[in-house]
């Protein structure tokens, strides 16, 4: 027991970002499958578990609680202690946590794959799978806000900011959202669902992947952040900003009108926090992009600020009234949505993970070649899975505004739900590699240099180059 809930330093951010890794193969295992199942329909014809309706709940579940929430759970394990001088509050507590966290992925994703369902968007999980996720969320934001009240230092750098508000939003964003908290009935209901639909991205993944790059940038660069008072600005503009903008995926319905109004003014607004920390991020690296040829996590950091950007810019101008009656229920709002978490957030906390592992195990990456080989794949597969399915909405967009038959305009669609695959493939395939480049990491003997703090800038470890 007393290894189960070890008490070691760090134990708990390890253990969390062990975790994970297990998931992101899960999960876009999953993934994979159902984007397979577009082009073959009777791939597993007969299982029923393996049919796209039951998939497809367990791949979005896996990859948003499983593989990024564990991610960045692990990550702020590692960084709010390092940023406040101190230790974690308590490192059994956050092990306990992680137990029970993989246990409900586990579980959980075989009772998706069986049909025990809640049906709603993110969040299928019934009962006790979603009520064991609030207690998780609530001992974990006891023990980091106990670890702040605790810090050796006076002035809060900005990624505690996020990474407190992230923790302090989230169970209160969870217990909304889901039905076994809170239940309504009719169209009360689905507002309540895009609340925490919406919301789960904006008020626990953005903010968690925006305050690990606002650690992981000035930790990589050697350089501190541009500035403080415009990372503040990104901060409380965005906790403002966010909260209404989830009906925004309901304008064609019979929502108030001010509820649409407000949703379509703030996800506009919401080009305020964005440009502060896209700004921030590019001014800190002024003079020092060379690195991103040696330096393969910063690598990772700065594509999903590439990501972030691509996606948020798409993300008011798709909230406009006439835009969102255009693309809306098509393939675009899909790859909108997985350019935000597959490729903006993923990215972030990639870099994390190969960072923060090498500093907490004291060991040596195994294979750069086979981090840059994961870079590629991921980068190259994602490309070819978001610019897919944008073209595949913008076609089926066309067919309905034009007044073609169904029957008509769907015929253009297989050969995105094929390329849709190949970029699937090229993802799953990073991901495995991966989690076997940590996995030989871990089962290496440990680093004989004190020096395990390297930027993969040079070749190293057992992997060659």
């Amino acid at each position: 027991m007393g290894k189960i809930l070890s008490s070691e330093e760090g134990s708990s951010a390890k253990y969390f970002m062990l975790s994970s890794l297990v998931w992101i193969v899960i999960g876009m295992g999953f993934g994979l499958l159902g984007a397979l199942e577009f082009s073959f329909p009777d791939l597993t014809k007969g299982i029923m578990q393996l049919s796209f309706t039951h998939v497809r709940p367990a791949h979005v579940n896996l990859v948003a609680f499983g593989w990024l929430s564990m991610a960045n759970i692990g990550s702020c394990l590692y960084m709010i202690p390092a940023l406040c001088k101190t230790k974690l509050h308590s490192e059994k507590l956050a092990n306990f946590v992680c137990h029970v966290w993989n246990l409900v992925c586990a579980i959980g994703g075989w009772s998706l794959l069986n049909g025990y369902t809640e049906g709603r968007e993110y969040a299928e999980l019934r009962e006790p799978f979603d009520i064991l996720v609030v207690v998780g969320l609530l001992l974990l934001s006891y023990n980091l806000f106990r670890t702040v009240l605790d810090r050796k230092v006076e002035k809060l750098y900005v990624s505690v900011w996020y990474i407190m508000g992230a923790f302090f939003w989230m169970p209160l964003v969870y217990i909304v959202g889901n039905r076994t908290f809170v239940a309504m009935d009719g169209l009360n209901d689905g507002i309540l669902n895009w609340f925490y639909g919406h919301n789960i991205l904006g008020l626990w993944f953005t903010v968690l992947g925006v305050g690990i790059a606002y650690y992981m940038l000035p930790k990589m660069s050697g350089k501190p952040i541009w500035s403080h008072s415009l990372s503040m600005l990104g901060f409380w503009t965005i906790a403002f900003f966010y909260a209404p903008t989830g009906t925004h995926h309901l304008l064609q319905s019979p929502v108030p009108e001010w509820a649409k109004a407000l949703a379509v003014i703030f996800s506009a607004a919401l080009v305020i926090p964005v440009i502060s920390v896209l700004c921030n991020f590019w001014m800190t690296m002024r003079g020092s992009w060379w690195m991103l040829s040696t330096n393969m996590p910063l690598r990772f950091v700065l594509t999903g600020g590439l990501f972030y950007l691509f996606t948020c810019l798409q993300g008011p101008f798709q909230a406009t009234r006439g835009i969102n009656w255009y693309i809306h229920f098509t393939q675009w709002v899909v790859g909108h949505a997985h350019a935000a978490l597959l490729g903006t957030f993923t990215f972030f906390v990639i870099g994390s993970l190969y960072y923060g592992l090498q500093r907490l195990t004291g060991k040596r990456i195994y294979s750069v070649r086979l981090v840059k080989w994961h870079y590629w794949l991921l980068f190259i597969g994602f490309c070819i899975f978001y610019l897919t399915l944008t073209i595949a909405g913008l076609q089926q967009s066309a067919g309905w505004a034009l007044g073609y038959p169904v029957g008509q305009w769907s015929l253009v669609l297989p050969p995105m739900w094929f390329s849709r695959a190949v970029g699937g493939v090229m993802m799953f395939m990073s991901s495995c590699l991966f989690a076997y480049n940590i996995y030989k990491t871990m089962t290496a003997p440990s680093s004989a240099s004190e020096e395990a703090e390297l930027d993969m800038a040079v070749p190293v470890g057992k992997g060659g180059n």
